[in-house]
């Protein structure tokens, strides 16, 4: 079993920051890529960013340039650093564990007011 705990949401102005964080623990080794997604009112769930566990990484189209996401040398905990944020990021965001099965976080809320 792997668990996933969030944090760093909330509400933030147009072209502001955030950082969200998500440490997994249980059977971390198991892992092999953790990521980012996020459902956008009245939208399906999508991809944000992803990290492998040799550090590829992939981002959305969308956030490419404005966001980062990078893990710690544990290699069980996921940063997803937002810079200029725009209204339109605004989503619940959920944490992603790859292994044999897939495990999610709860969700933060992020709000980037205009």
């Amino acid at each position: 079993q792997v668990q996933l705990v969030e944090s760093g949401g909330g509400l933030v102005q147009a072209g502001g920051s955030l950082r969200l964080s998500c440490t997994a623990s249980g059977s971390i080794f198991s892992i092999y890529a953790m990521g980012w997604y996020r459902r956008a009112p009245g939208k399906q769930r999508e991809m944000v960013a992803v990290i492998s566990s040799g550090s590829t990484t992939n981002y959305a189209d969308s956030v490419k340039g404005r966001f980062t996401i990078t893990r710690d040398n544990a290699k069980n905990t996921v940063i997803l650093q937002m810079n200029s944020l725009r209204p339109e990021d605004t989503a619940v965001y959920y944490c992603n564990a790859a292994a044999p099965y897939m495990y999610w976080g709860q969700g933060t809320q992020v709000t980037v007011s205009s």
